[in-house]
C-alpha cells in the first residue's frame, strides 16, 4: 500500500492526516486516518522536520507499516543539489531507510534541480517538483503522472489537502 501524509497546525497541536490506497491510479483511498499531536514543536526555519517528523510519526502508529510499500509527503527530499536532507529524508530515515518517500511540492526550492523531476499534469503550466530518495527520481515522477485527476494535483493527494485542513478554523 501506498500512503500519502500531511500535517495542519493550529495554535497548540497538529492534526496528521494519512491517504493510503493500493495503486498509484486509484481514484479512491482505502483509508484515511488521522491523528493529533500536541504542541507540536516550533516551526524552525530550514528545519521543518523537527515540526513535521513527530507527528507523521505519531500517524504511522495507526497503521501497519509492514504493508506501507511508499510512502508521499509534502515537501522535498532533498533542498538543494548538494542533497542536504529535506522532510521526505527524514522520513526515509525514521522508518530505517526501508520504505521509499517521494517528496511532491508545489513550489520551487532555489539550488535545486539536479535532485528535483517537474511534472506537468493535465493542462497545468505549473509543475509539481518531485524528488525521492530508496526509489529512481525518474520512476517515482512517473509514478505521480499517474495518479488519477486531471488537473495538476492529484485527485488523492488533493483529498489529502482537503482532509488535513477539515473541521480547523
Amino acid at each position: 500500500m501506498i500512503i500519502a501524509v500531511d500535517v495542519y497546525y493550529e495554535e497548540n497541536r497538529a492534526k496528521s492526516v494519512g491517504v493510503i490506497f493500493q495503486n498509484w491510479e486509484d481514484a479512491e483511498p482505502l483509508d484515511i486516518i488521522t491523528s493529533y499531536t500536541g504542541n507540536p514543536h516550533e516551526y524552525e526555519p530550514g528545519s521543518f522536520y523537527k515540526r513535521e517528523l513527530p507527528c507523521i510519526r505519531e500517524l504511522m502508529k495507526n497503521t501497519d507499516i509492514n504493508e506501507i510499500h511508499t510512502i508521499v509527503v509534502d515537501g522535498y527530499v532533498y533542498l538543494n543539489n548538494e542533497k542536504r536532507p529535506g522532510l521526505g529524508h527524514f522520513v526515509y530515515r525514521e522508518f530505517s531507510e526501508r520504505i521509499p518517500v517521494i517528496g511532491v511540492a508545489k513550489n520551487a526550492f532555489h539550488n535545486n534541480e539536479a535532485v528535483v523531476k517537474e511534472v506537468y499534469r493535465g493542462k497545468s503550466t505549473k509543475p509539481l517538483y518531485i524528488t525521492s530518495i530508496g526509489m529512481e527520481l525518474e520512476t517515482a515522477a512517473q509514478h505521480i503522472q499517474r495518479m488519477y485527476g486531471e488537473y495538476q494535483f492529484p485527485h488523492l493527494l488533493k483529498l489529502l489537502d482537503k482532509q488535513t485542513k477539515e473541521g480547523q478554523r
